[in-house]
């Protein structure tokens, strides 16, 4: 008899904190090892020591590289995990960049916090989730894997990286666990792409699995067509450019849908649905992130391909600026009409996005579109549901510019993604859990998994425990 322990550490009923662990006689592992993010609870989740001993963990599987995914791994290594990370190449590539841009943030969030104990006389300093020293001993435990190539981190574990179609270098996991009869299959669906969307190529098709995990970001909606998506995001830059004579922010993370925006852009401008753009990405991550993505060419789709070629050849590109220091990203709040800003984060709950806003919220010339998933508790998310007023950085703003909520462009698949996706398996895995949602979306796709196949799904709650024997 062989058994096997699951526990749903984050992603149980909400989005973010996504990391699972997995328990077998022989072998100790994790896959993914997220931040937790948005909401009051989040610091006190991510600060709150794991439900585990991090020095017994083998290894970690690594299905991308979104903070929600990969943002824990510098403290899971500074409070004892020495282990491998195992991720592939275009992920550990965009490690290097994303994880000690979190580590400077928390630092830097810290002395800011401390600042205000100390003015309200608390002897007791907070130290940050993690350093920037930290973050840069995690990466030295990081080995890339090339997809769809079979790797055994452990001699009772084979597993395989196959494209999820999400961001560059995201990854669904096939992990074989070996038996005492043969073998079980789990699958990590990780966060799965939408087909079609930009750069990236389609979600790669699995077959069979014994146990999934299957994401539900989306599990309770449809995107709406491209074609659509496009009018709508065409209509309102002209809207906003010409017409109203006005600006254009756009909240977006640094990593993936930055680029998605850049390489749409620059191909509506080719095809003259949009004029004389001027657009300046205002973060060095993304700006990071987007030479990395020009370093794997070889993982973009054919239009992202013929897109890049273009830019190479026609000098009369469309002009985008990338931001660097802190002063010429100041200087963007002097404009005040003409541009389309490009910034993070893609909540709208840190970084100089929040600056752009606090400029250009209040102007009913202005435009904001929000183009990716908002969580519940952040200021993007107040802006999604409709707020007349937001407070930001202590002011209070009234919201008077248009929001646009372009749903067509997010990198997670719909409900009807995720069934045509799980239509290729060819019997009923033993065993559904539907994750990386909040709840009500969890529920829609659990329910739609049943009417759609008769199977049974479950939603796990957080730190919940499944067991399995064989």
């Amino acid at each position: 008899m062989s058994s096997l322990r699951l526990t749903f550490l984050g992603a149980a009923g909400e989005v973010t904190g996504s990391s699972y662990l997995i328990e077998t006689e022989h072998a100790r592992f994790l896959v993914d090892c997220g931040m937790f993010q948005g909401g009051r609870e989040a610091d006190k989740k991510n600060r709150n020591a794991f439900a585990f001993d991090p020095k017994t963990i083998d290894f970690v599987l690594l299905t991308h590289a979104h903070i929600d995914h990969s943002g824990l791994l510098p403290r899971l290594s500074a409070w004892g995990f020495r282990g491998p990370i195992y991720c592939t190449a275009a992920t550990a590539d965009l490690l290097q960049v994303m994880l000690k841009d979190s580590a400077f943030i928390q630092e830097k969030e810290t002395e800011w916090r401390n600042k205000s104990r100390r003015r309200n006389q608390s002897t007791l300093d907070l130290a940050p989730l993690y350093t920037v020293m930290q973050a840069e001993a995690t990466l030295k435990q990081l080995l890339a894997v090339n997809y769809d190539i079979d790797i055994m981190p452990h001699p009772s574990v084979r597993c395989c990286f196959r494209d999820a179609g999400h961001i560059l270098g995201s990854a669904i996991i096939e992990v074989w666990i070996k038996t005492k009869t043969g073998c079980k299959k789990i699958v990590f669906s990780g966060d799965l792409g939408k087909p079609g969307h930009p750069i990236v190529r389609d979600p790669a098709i699995i077959q069979q699995a014994d146990i999934l995990l299957i994401e539900s970001t989306y599990g309770n909606r449809l995107h709406r067509c491209m074609a659509d998506t496009i009018d709508e995001l065409v209509h309102a830059i002209n809207d906003t450019l010409i017409h109203k004579r006005g600006n254009v922010i756009v909240p977006a993370f640094s990593v993936g849908r930055t680029q998605d925006l850049l390489f749409l852009l620059v191909d509506l401008f080719r095809q003259g649905k949009l004029n004389n753009l001027d657009i300046y990405v205002d973060s060095p991550m993304a700006s990071a992130a987007t030479e990395i993505t020009l370093q794997h060419i070889a993982l973009l789709d054919k239009e992202a391909s013929e897109a890049l070629r273009w830019m190479n050849t026609n000098g009369s590109r469309p002009r985008i600026h990338f931001v660097q220091d802190i002063e010429e990203s100041m200087q963007l709040n002097q404009i005040t009409q003409g541009v389309i800003i490009i910034s993070a984060s893609g909540m709208c709950d840190a970084g100089r996005i929040k600056h752009h806003l606090k400029y250009n919220l209040s102007r009913r010339q202005c435009s904001i579109l929000i183009t990716g998933f908002q969580a519940e508790g952040t200021l993007g998310r107040r802006l999604v549901d409709g707020a007349k007023q937001v407070k930001i950085f202590g002011q209070e703003i009234p919201v008077k510019a248009s929001i646009h909520t372009i749903g067509g462009l997010s990198a997670h698949a719909d409900q009807a993604d995720l069934i045509h996706w799980m239509k290729h398996f060819t019997k009923k895995p033993e065993k559904i859990y539907v994750v990386h949602g909040e709840y009500n979306n969890s529920v829609a796709l659990a329910n739609i998994i049943e009417q759609t196949f008769k199977w049974q799904a479950s939603i796990p709650e957080r730190l919940s425990v499944a067991t399995f024997t064989f």
